[in-house]
C-alpha cells in the first residue's frame, strides 16, 4: 500500500488531484482562482508537507524552501516553464522539481499561427466591424485589407520543441521558412521539412518552391514578413546566449515595416515599452502576445493605449489551454497528468529512486554523483 504522502496544490488540476488520492495522498487544494499570497505556501510547507504543485505564479525560492527543511520532498509544476522556481536555491536544499514539458508543444504551436493568423487577416477589427453595425458594404479595398500568410516568409525565433512544431504548422500553409536559435541548430529537422517542401512541390501540391534555412538573427528580422518567438527566458550571467528583452528598439527597427510579431514564449523575452512604441511610430505593422513582463497584464500597460489597439492583440496566456493539453490525466497527453506524475517519481521513488533517471525532473545536476 502507498504510503500516506501529504500534498499542497497551489491551484485545481483537475482529476489528476483525484488519482492522487486513490493511491492514499493527502491532497489540498487552494480552491480560489488566483493565485495564494506567499505566506499560505509557506506555511502549507512549514506544516510538514511532502510534495508541493505549483504554477508560473507561485514564487518558489529559499524562503519556501527552508520552511519545508528536511520535509518536502518535491515541487511539481504544471507548466513547460519554471521562471518562478530558483533553481540555484532548489539545489541548494537538494529539492528535486519537475515540469510538463512536451504536452503542450503542439496545442501552443498551434495557437501561435492562430495568432499569427489572426493578426494578419485583421479578424479583430474585422469582427468589431460587423458587431457595432459599421458594415454598410462590399467593396473590393475598403475598408481595409489584410495580408495572406501563404506564400509569406515566416521567421522562427528558436527552434526548440515548440518551434519546430510551429515550423511543422508553416510549412503545411507553404510559407518559407527562415530559423534562428541562439543555442542549436536541428539540421536533420530542417531537411526533413525541405525535403517535404519539394515532395509538395513535385507532385503539384504546392505550386512554387518552398524553402527553409537557418539564418543569423539579423537576417531573420530583415527578411521575415512574421516573426515567431519561441526561445525560453535566459537573463545575463545565466547563459551565453541571454534572450532577456531580446526584441528591443535595436531589433524591432530590423523587423520591415509591413512584418508582424508573435510572442508564446516568455513576457521578458519582448520589451513591451519598446513594442508599444514600435506600433505607435509603424516601425512594424503589428503583433500578438501571449505572455507579458507582468502577468496579469497591468491596467498601465503601453500595450493598452488605445491608439495600437487595432495592431496589437493582447491574450490571457492561452496558448496551452487546450481541454486535452491542460486536463489530461494521461502523463503522455496533459500537463494535469504529467503534473502528478512527476510528484509520484520522486515521492515514491521510481526509477530506483534516481532522480537523475526521472524524465520529468529539471534540476537533475544537483542529485548526479
Amino acid at each position: 500500500m502507498t504510503r500516506k504522502f501529504r500534498v499542497f496544490a497551489t491551484c485545481d488540476i483537475g482529476e489528476s488531484i483525484e488519482l492522487l488520492r486513490q493511491r492514499g495522498y493527502e491532497v489540498e487544494v487552494y480552491a480560489k482562482p488566483e493565485a495564494p499570497p506567499k505566506s499560505l505556501i509557506i506555511e502549507k510547507v512549514e506544516s510538514g508537507i511532502d510534495g508541493l504543485i505549483t504554477t508560473l505564479r507561485d514564487s518558489i525560492d529559499a524562503e519556501v524552501f527552508e520552511a519545508g527543511k528536511g520535509k518536502l520532498k518535491v515541487v511539481s509544476q504544471i507548466a513547460v516553464g519554471f521562471d518562478n522556481i530558483n533553481r540555484a536555491d532548489a539545489n541548494r536544499y537538494k529539492i528535486p522539481f519537475t515540469h510538463t514539458a512536451d504536452v503542450l508543444t503542439e496545442a501552443t504551436a498551434e495557437f501561435a499561427f492562430f495568432m499569427l493568423g489572426a493578426l494578419a487577416r485583421k479578424m479583430w477589427t474585422a469582427e468589431h466591424l460587423t458587431r457595432e453595425n459599421k458594415w454598410g458594404y462590399w467593396h473590393p479595398y475598403l475598408p481595409f485589407l489584410g495580408d495572406e500568410v501563404t506564400g509569406k516568409t515566416v521567421a522562427i525565433i528558436g527552434t526548440g520543441r515548440i518551434g519546430l512544431a510551429m515550423i511543422k504548422k508553416c510549412a503545411g500553409f507553404d510559407m518559407n521558412i527562415l530559423c534562428y536559435d541562439p543555442a542549436y541548430q536541428n539540421h536533420d529537422y530542417v531537411r526533413a521539412i525541405q525535403e517535404t517542401m519539394d515532395l509538395r512541390n513535385a507532385r503539384g501540391i504546392c505550386k512554387e518552391k518552398t524553402w527553409i534555412k537557418y539564418v543569423s538573427l539579423d537576417e531573420a528580422l530583415a527578411q521575415a514578413d512574421f516573426v515567431s518567438v519561441h526561445v525560453p527566458l535566459l537573463r545575463e550571467g545565466e547563459s551565453s546566449t541571454p534572450t532577456y528583452h531580446l526584441f528591443n528598439e535595436l531589433t524591432l527597427r530590423r523587423m520591415k515595416p509591413a512584418a508582424f510579431l508573435v510572442n508564446t514564449s516568455r513576457g521578458p523575452v519582448v520589451e513591451e515599452a519598446a513594442l508599444a512604441k514600435a506600433l505607435r511610430e509603424n516601425w512594424i505593422a503589428g503583433a500578438a502576445l501571449d505572455v507579458y513582463e507582468k502577468e496579469p497584464l497591468p491596467k498601465d500597460s503601453p500595450l493598452r493605449d488605445p491608439a495600437i489597439e487595432d495592431r496589437c492583440r493582447l491574450y490571457p496566456h492561452v496558448a496551452s489551454a487546450g481541454r486535452i493539453t491542460r486536463l489530461s490525466t494521461d502523463p503522455d497527453k496533459g500537463m494535469a497528468g504529467r503534473t502528478v506524475q512527476g510528484l509520484i517519481d520522486v515521492l515514491e521513488g521510481n526509477y530506483g529512486g534516481n532522480v537523475t533517471e526521472m524524465p520529468y525532473v529539471v534540476n537533475k545536476e544537483a542529485f548526479a554523483n
